[in-house]
């Protein structure tokens, strides 16, 4: 929930920093047909694609991503995608397994990952790919390292920004080594869009779909402290299996295009598309909104737009949680215009007539209530508009966990208007 021109800044820098490196790329979906969809696959990991236009071309590179689960599953498949690619994408030697030191990964548990029997997959121009199924264990909350060969040369297309996770990219053919020599860190994501997994007990999943304090703005780099991270964890503990899913991209908005396409435009791929999904929550777009567009939308154009997702959602079968819009006084896009706005909408979510199927109130679990217009004091990120660790373990524990225990009995479809 940055500013998208701060966004475009730091999208610069890591696409510099990775130009200076040789480079990366993405670019296409498969000459095959991809895996079909089936009811018992559920996202454990995802993330939300978006366009690099940087134009550097890549060759010779093997890409080793960082992913961290939610949900454990028997056996897992894996998603490549070109969306934004503009020619065909060639991707070789794919493998997963388990997280050593850094760049390197346990051995014991490295599996080949193949596409239609085949070691390598061609993702043509704004598709994406599915792997075969891989006899593969996957424990909740772990992290796994997914690695594949770029033969190059390719343009770099699709990826997203700030994973605030550490990846690492290697000169070579180097997928199945189990340390990558003189391997580059890279905090963004390329190609690799979802990681899902099947076994008997798994409910679904839940998308966490928002801007930056959805997708973990200044929480602690490789902790793993992104609100959905410790929503997560609340559900392992009290051993719930749904996955939760991070659709969060820093910027983003819910009426207008900029940092990544608006929550309007991408809500069919990055929230019902997702496998098993059964819940999303919606979170912090529309604080950009009213920061960022110039000029900024009224609270009723925003409510509208907030409607239109919760009725794409219901005719989807999926259940719809409204959050609140937390405080961001003392940020440099805060407004006496947009607080007004902000707490119109929050009333709208409060009200008995919202159409949502609950509330998770984002604001009561962290404004400061002495001034309620700002953060709590120890919640607050220091830039006022992002919550810090602490903050965002506020967010997480302010979801009811009975929204997924006991909503959508099984002769019901999920999300399925009350």
């Amino acid at each position: 929930m940055i500013e998208v021109s701060a966004w475009r800044m730091r999208s610069a820098f890591l696409s510099a920093a990775l130009v200076a490196f040789g480079s990366l790329g993405a670019a296409a979906q498969s000459t095959a047909p991809s895996a079909p969809s089936s009811p018992s696959w559920v996202g454990t990991w995802a993330t939300a694609a978006m366009h690099d236009g940087s134009a550097a071309s890549v060759s010779d590179l093997t890409l080793r991503q960082i992913v961290f689960t939610s949900v454990a599953g028997s056996s897992a498949r894996i998603h490549l995608s070109n969306l934004f690619g503009t020619a065909p994408l060639r991707i070789e030697d794919v493998h997963i397994a388990q997280q050593g030191d850094r760049a390197s990964i346990l051995p014991a548990t490295d599996r080949k990952v193949l596409f239609g029997g085949n070691n390598f997959v061609v993702i043509a121009p704004g598709q994406e790919a599915v792997s075969d199924p891989v006899a593969f264990s996957v424990p909740a909350r772990t992290a796994l390292a997914i690695s594949f060969y770029l033969p190059g040369p390719a343009l770099r297309g699709t990826f997203h920004a700030s994973a605030h996770q550490t990846s690492y990219v290697a000169t070579g053919d180097l997928s199945g080594i189990a340390d990558l020599p003189q391997a580059k860190p890279i905090r963004s994501t390329y190609v690799l869009t979802n990681l899902d997994v099947q076994g008997t007990a798994l409910l679904g999943s839940v998308v966490a779909f928002g801007a930056s304090i959805t997708e973990g703005y200044n929480s602690t780099p490789n902790a793993n402290h992104r609100w959905p991270d410790f929503l997560a964890q609340r559900l392992v503990d009290a051993g719930i299996a749904v996955g939760v899913l991070n659709e969060g991209i820093s910027g983003n908005r819910l009426l207008v295009d900029g940092a990544g396409e608006s929550a309007e435009k991408r809500f069919d791929r990055d929230v019902l598309a997702q496998p098993g999904v059964r819940w999303v929550i919606f979170s912090d777009d529309p604080i950009n909104d009213l920061g960022s567009t110039k000029p900024p939308p009224t609270a009723a154009e925003l409510i509208a737009g907030l409607q239109q997702l919760i009725s794409r959602a219901h005719a989807g079968h999926i259940q719809f949680f409204c959050a609140t819009l937390t405080p961001y006084e003392g940020a440099n896009y805060w407004t006496p215009e947009g607080e007004a706005a902000r707490e119109q909408i929050n009333d709208f979510i409060r009200g008995g007539h919202n159409g949502c199927d609950g509330i998770v109130d984002e604001d009561t679990a962290t404004h400061d209530p002495a001034h309620p217009t700002r953060y709590l004091p120890a919640y607050d990120s220091g830039d006022h508009l992002h919550p810090n660790d602490d903050g965002l373990k506020a967010l997480a524990g302010a979801v009811d966990l009975a929204l997924f225990s006991a909503a959508a009995p099984a002769n019901k479809p999920a999300g399925e208007p009350k």
